[in-house]
């Protein structure tokens, strides 16, 4: 038996990626330094003074770091949950619809917003919910007062919530549409001859059968807690909602870019990039030991 041979030309085929991977994913991890440093540009990362765990303790010191990590964990929870129950029912209601080209149709309306940038949906939102927007104009029909969605810390998450739903759930639905063709048709023949109705065969048949695919998602959004979507919330948010709905890459991105304060901007995006790796690892170990999920 002859001894297997490296097949070196498909490592050559990986090697363009791993470069490009190294450039741009790697070698910028090295200027995570910056956070223990007091970063002067003039002298660059190597040469600014060391100031050690100064600025990871100035960062649990200050108001607000704590404001920052109670949105982000907040309006990311909320997405989380949002996400798997709303494409969850999205799907459940379309696989009821026997009318293909009604189907085909509404599913292509409900992806759309998937494809376009926050930059795009932004404008969109933010008309809408103006004082002068359809959706003031359609509450004033009814008498209620117009609401500043976009100024009020009350309803600020809930926009965020809201719009981010509206733009990915009918993309993340696809994931439950082809879970649902994988159900055995004869199971819900036989239901039917039962005598079962609709209700019926989705509690019995379709939720179970699925519910391997929702358990699966479930886990693997746990690693989104801290990511409560930087370009959605820099093109809606304003100075008014602040409290509600500045979140940790917003904060970083206004701290140390336009404010130059490097090391504190630096030492808060580390503390986020480790706690995201902790829910990583626990996420993908949950998602091995209830659905039996495994990557390695």
């Amino acid at each position: 038996m002859e001894p297997k041979r490296i097949q070196i030309h498909y490592h050559l085929m990986l090697l363009p990626g791993m470069i490009v991977l190294a450039i741009f994913q790697f070698y910028p991890m090295l200027g995570a330094v910056i956070a223990f440093k007091k970063f002067l540009p003039a002298k660059g990362i190597w040469g600014s003074p060391w100031v050690g765990l100064d600025n990871v303790k100035f960062m649990f010191q200050i108001s607000d770091s704590r404001e920052i990590f109670f949105n982000t964990i907040y309006i990311a929870s909320m997405k989380i949950v949002a996400h798997l129950i709303v494409p969850l029912l999205f799907a459940l209601l379309l696989n009821e619809i026997r009318v293909r080209y009604f189907k085909r149709w509404v599913q292509t309306i409900v992806y759309l917003p998937h494809f376009m940038s926050w930059v795009v949906l932004s404008v969109i939102v933010v008309n809408m919910l103006s004082l002068r927007g359809i959706v003031n104009q359609a509450l004033g029909a009814f008498g209620v007062e117009p609401i500043l969605f976009l100024g009020s810390n009350s309803w600020f998450p809930f926009v965020l919530v809201g719009s981010d739903v509206w733009k990915e759930f009918g993309f993340k639905a696809i994931v439950y549409l082809a879970a649902l063709t994988a159900i055995n048709p004869s199971l819900y023949e036989a239901a039917e001859i039962d005598g079962a109705s609709r209700w019926q065969k989705m509690r019995y048949i379709t939720l179970p059968g699925i519910a391997t695919t929702v358990v699966l998602l479930l886990t693997l959004s746990l690693d989104n807690v801290l990511n409560a979507g930087f370009e959605q919330v820099l093109n809606l948010y304003n100075p008014l909602v602040y409290a509600s709905g500045d979140v940790i890459d917003t904060y970083v991105y206004r701290v140390g870019l336009i404010q130059s304060q490097y090391g504190i901007a630096s030492a808060v995006g580390l503390m986020k990039s480790v706690v995201g790796f902790v829910l990583i690892v626990l996420s993908y170990q949950l998602a091995a030991r209830f659905a039996n999920y495994r990557i390695f």
